[in-house]
């Protein structure tokens, strides 16, 4: 995330040329996860879930909050052939005393994406969409997937009227603990400057066990899986 705690969580993070393909393994099914998250240095809590809204669409929400940081984000999405797609997105953030509110329309029929709230005008697009866009949220699930699957980890996500390609490199296993448990989990990240996304992916689990975000060498954003259902 941004160091000033409005951007969303890129993962965590739509592929210049991926077709996102859901295994059997890994369909999607409606579920509640909580974390324990660390933001601005103080412990607080997390949640994502997933909720269907027939017809094939879905709601994916996450949040975190603590006392200095309450960060909620909202997108609904059709899996179109296998596809994760978006269609509208929210994300607002309260800082101490600053907060902040952008929402996205995906309109597919024109191939145009188009951001209102608080965001400058030069970044209220249009953006040309291309097939296999996700915004930051949607990305959460296609790790995941991918990681499961062995697929490589290249995406393309908008956000805040821009485009951004990205690609997460596989770093190994590594054990952890979730739930009290340790187990074995795919380490996966992803650099870009200064900013470093890293995400644990664990064996039967639709989401990420651990998401980990650091900036200048210093941890931003610290989620752990403490219960799924």
């Amino acid at each position: 995330m941004k160091s000033n705690l409005t951007r969303p969580l890129q993962l965590l993070a739509a592929a210049t040329t991926l077709a996102l393909a859901a295994t059997p393994a890994f369909a999607l099914d409606a579920f509640t996860a909580t974390y324990q998250a660390s933001a601005m240095g103080m412990q607080g809590n997390g949640q994502m879930t997933l909720v269907a809204q027939g017809a094939g669409k879905w709601k994916y929400d996450m949040s975190v909050r603590n006392q200095l940081v309450n960060l909620t984000q909202s997108t609904t999405f059709e899996d179109k052939d296998g596809t994760f797609r978006p269609l509208s997105s929210s994300d607002s953030s309260m800082v101490l005393v600053k907060s902040k509110s952008v929402k996205t329309n995906y309109d597919w029929s024109s191939k145009q994406a188009t951001w209102s709230g608080d965001i400058k005008d030069n970044r209220k697009g249009p953006i040309a969409l291309q097939p296999g866009d996700m915004d930051a949220l949607l990305v959460n699930l296609a790790i995941v997937r991918d990681v499961h699957a062995g697929k490589p980890l290249n995406y393309r996500m908008l956000e805040n009227g821009k485009a951004s390609p990205m690609t997460y490199q596989a770093a190994g296993k590594e054990t952890i603990t979730v739930a009290g448990k340790q187990v074995s989990a795919t380490k996966v990240s992803q650099t870009d400057g200064k900013k470093q996304m890293i995400v644990w992916v664990v064996p039967d689990m639709p989401v990420p066990a651990r998401i980990l975000q650091r900036e200048n060498g210093q941890d931003s954003y610290d989620l752990t899986l403490t219960s799924f259902k």
